[in-house]
């Protein structure tokens, strides 16, 4: 990709939010040209995102958007890249949604000639990163535990519905999952989505013990190493803005590719959702 086109990228990022949340989802519904995901109260692929690029998105289309959520007891919550048309952010706002955070997608071309082995050199000697077997129980539900352990405080129990959803993610179609190992010790997790040439990074977890050692980054040039066995043009990550990942994924070459915005309407009796 010499001539990097942002607002493509953009597209089939949100696209790429709004298959994943779907398959996620135990109720989904088509909101114009993107989704609304539900997955249970508490869950974090409750929101609705992957519009506003090639279709309007209608009044009626956001009232089905307030009672698709209000009515199972959750906030209503909209993902916006920032191409967004301005009468959308007009009338979520008339509509009584509030910004609640920002996230950030970093983008890095890939290219077959590349040699991803060099990103990973800082590791701990003995370091392995094996990608798992989806149909062995066991595995995935390491892979779970460990890629799940840094969306938790630390000492904390992973709530079993997380564990699920992170069992249904590692055995979802076009999904790869790794599992970093010292001595045949897991210390750190993390998974990709590949579709449409585009391999998407997420879910990535070093236990305390081991962090700042070099594995996120193994863990990130593995996956990036799969993405281009799989054909993919471009790899995204999507972070908090600042985290570790995010510097971890610049290290290794990614770059700022735009914000996304997290809007919500609050309401008396909604559970807001991560």
């Amino acid at each position: 990709m010499n001539d990097v086109n942002l607002v493509e990228i953009a597209r089939r990022f949100e696209r790429k939010q709004a298959q994943v949340a779907v398959t996620l989802a135990t109720e989904s519904a088509p909101l114009a040209d993107g989704w609304m995901a539900f997955g249970g109260v508490g869950s974090y692929v409750n929101k609705s995102c992957g519009y506003g690029f090639g279709q309007e998105v209608t009044g009626a289309d956001l009232d089905a958007l307030v009672d698709f959520f209000s009515s199972r007891g959750v906030e209503p919550k909209a993902e916006l890249s920032p191409y967004t048309p301005v009468p959308l952010l007009q009338a979520l706002a008339d509509r009584g949604f509030v910004l609640r955070e920002f996230e950030t997608v970093l983008y890095r071309p890939l290219r077959e000639t590349e040699d991803l082995r060099k990103l990973s050199r800082g590791a701990p000697p003995g370091l392995t990163i094996e990608r798992i077997d989806p149909s062995d129980d066991a595995a995935v539900r390491m892979f779970a535990e460990v890629s799940g352990s840094g969306f938790v405080p630390e000492g904390e129990t992973l709530p079993e519905s997380f564990l699920a959803m992170g069992i249904k993610g590692a055995r979802t179609k076009g999904t790869d999952a790794f599992v970093a190992r010292l001595e045949g010790v897991p210390v750190g997790a993390g998974g990709c989505e590949t579709s449409d040439g585009l391999t998407s990074l997420f879910g990535t977890s070093v236990l305390p013990a081991w962090r700042r050692r070099g594995i996120q980054q193994a863990l990130i040039a593995a996956r990036l190493a799969r993405a281009v066995e799989l054909g993919s043009d471009v790899a995204a990550i999507m972070s908090g803005p600042g985290i570790p990942t995010e510097r971890n994924a610049m290290r290794v070459g990614f770059l700022m590719a735009y914000a996304r915005a997290v809007l919500v309407k609050r309401g008396a009796g909604l559970v807001p959702s991560p």
